[in-house]
């Protein structure tokens, strides 16, 4: 049971944000604000959501890509970050759990995942 004050304050970070219903397995395209100094530029980052974990205003979500030279790069977002312009989603993904941590293992085609049929 949560404290009304913590409540109330959690309430007012949840308003007026507008997130896209997505899980594990889908792949996202996120505008992230990069604060450099005095100046701020937007940098997009694209992969796969692996996993998505916790409630409220706690909850983030793992995205993972495949960066230069084949190197896996994961970030953690907090899901209502405010650093966090948009979230796109850009496939459904048809998976069968919802952490896909397997996938950190494989290499090429053998880390697709195929596409949610509609």
């Amino acid at each position: 049971m949560k404290n009304k004050y913590i409540q109330s304050f959690e309430a007012k970070q949840l308003e007026g944000k507008t997130v896209p219903d997505f899980r594990a397995g889908d792949t996202l395209k996120l505008a992230i604000r990069i604060q450099e100094g005095d100046k701020s530029r937007i940098q997009n980052f694209e992969g796969i959501c692996i996993v998505k974990r916790g409630s409220g205003t706690a909850q983030t979500f793992t995205v993972r890509k495949i960066g230069a030279n084949n190197i896996g790069v994961e970030r953690i977002f907090p899901l209502y970050s405010e650093s966090l312009e948009s979230i796109t989603v850009l496939r459904k993904g048809r998976v069968r759990r919802a952490r896909l941590f397997y996938l950190r293992d494989r290499k090429g085609k053998a880390a697709r995942i195929k596409e949610l049929k509609k």
